[in-house]
């Protein structure tokens, strides 16, 4: 992985930002508004978790801030880009380069080894075997696995099955990492273990993280905390008031 340097956003100003940020479903007859008019805005380094019960808009705003979806109002700015000026194209590189994901089911392949699966990302962005390998090899051995790199998915623990995911999502040097219920399959002490190791990640390399979940014990790890209820940000967790959280 290359120095702080390299990952922190040099133009001044949020990395990540929304700007009245609205999502609305039509279900049948009802409108359903998952997120409403919200304000967000994160610096490079920031390690934000957002907490809310189910249906409260998590993984809609998550979403919408990787660029997977679009919002009916308001918009994503990544870098300062806008990505509603974007082709699918565009943002489907966007994904590949800036953001990395990481899934509460690991989303790993199951016929491809640790190796394997933290590299693909890198042949996505084509580029040369001996970088990849380097690439794979040290970040393997930055979550704690260099020993395992050849086993696969069903021969690892839950937790490792969560690092290698986490080492496929930082391989590709993302400068934004976006996790849903990292730990929502882990039991307490793996789930500790893991996210000790995404914020320890965070400090070192500078990268956004923003943690997605209803699991008021991953808020401990933040370094802001934010609560989401009904389609709304509330900056501070008990501050029972709708904000815009910049």
């Amino acid at each position: 992985m290359p120095d702080d340097g390299m990952f922190c956003y040099e133009a001044g100003g949020a990395f990540l930002e929304t700007r009245g940020l609205t999502k609305t479903y039509q279900v049948g007859r009802e409108t359903v508004h998952a997120l409403t008019d919200v304000d967000f805005a994160a610096q490079q380094g920031d390690f934000s978790v957002l907490n809310g019960p189910s249906g409260s808009g998590k993984t809609t705003f998550l979403n919408l801030i990787s660029a997977i979806d679009r919002p009916t109002r308001g918009e994503v700015l990544i870098a300062g880009i806008s990505t509603g000026t974007q082709t699918d194209a565009q943002l489907a590189a966007l994904r590949r380069t800036t953001i990395g994901l990481v899934f509460q089911t690991f989303n790993l392949i199951p016929v491809l080894s640790a190796a394997e699966n933290v590299e693909y990302p890198l042949l996505l962005q084509r580029l040369p075997r001996p970088e990849r390998k380097l690439r794979v090899s040290t970040m393997l051995e930055e979550v704690g696995l260099g020993e395992l790199a050849r086993r696969r998915p069903n021969e690892l623990s839950g937790g490792q099955r969560q690092r290698v995911a986490i080492a496929r999502a930082l391989v590709s040097q993302p400068r934004m990492v976006l996790a849903d219920e990292p730990t929502a399959n882990l039991d307490s002490e793996t789930g500790r273990q893991v996210m000790e190791l995404t914020r320890r990640l965070n400090e070192e390399h500078c990268v956004v993280f923003i943690v997605v979940t209803h699991d008021p014990a991953v808020a401990a790890y933040a370094k802001r905390r934010i609560g989401i209820r009904d389609g709304r940000l509330i900056e501070g967790m008990g501050d029972e008031r709708p904000t815009a959280a910049s």
